[in-house]
């Protein structure tokens, strides 16, 4: 495993920018929840309920960054729901429920990208850094 994802700081780095992204999205999503809706195709409570949603993670997640000692099984957790949100993204685009515009396609593809490569980002960080089953210490 390269040493770049065993870095000791690696983890405190992506679960930061899982928050800002998160931050950002968020804040988008609630500031201009109206406008978002009718640029998208997205119904606005969708759009407020998953920005508030993101606003309360963002702050998690920076919690997570700034620990001495990064909540490993916490991490684990993340980034299962990191997969989790990406699945429901193509779910949401490919139900047909909601007249999506191409801009509103973007919006979730983005969204579901984003969070697939900081997934993959958070895996790789906790296999580089777990500590082998023969030098565990008593």
């Amino acid at each position: 495993m390269s040493s770049f994802f065993a870095s000791p700081r690696f983890l405190h780095r992506v679960m930061a920018i899982d928050a800002a992204s998160c931050a950002a999205t968020g804040t988008l999503q609630v500031g201009l929840t109206d406008t978002l809706a009718r640029l998208t195709g997205l119904p606005a409570g969708l759009l407020l309920g998953t920005g508030l949603f993101l606003l309360a993670y963002a702050a998690a997640a920076a919690a997570m960054a700034r620990a001495a000692t990064p909540p490993r099984m916490l991490i684990g957790l993340v980034a299962i729901g990191n997969f989790g949100w990406a699945a429901a993204c193509a779910a949401l685009l490919a139900s047909g429920l909601f007249a999506v515009t191409s801009l509103g396609m973007a919006w979730v593809i983005a969204q579901a990208v984003t969070v697939v490569l900081l997934a993959e980002a958070q895996w790789m960080g906790l296999r580089a850094t777990r500590m082998p089953a023969n030098t565990a210490t008593v």
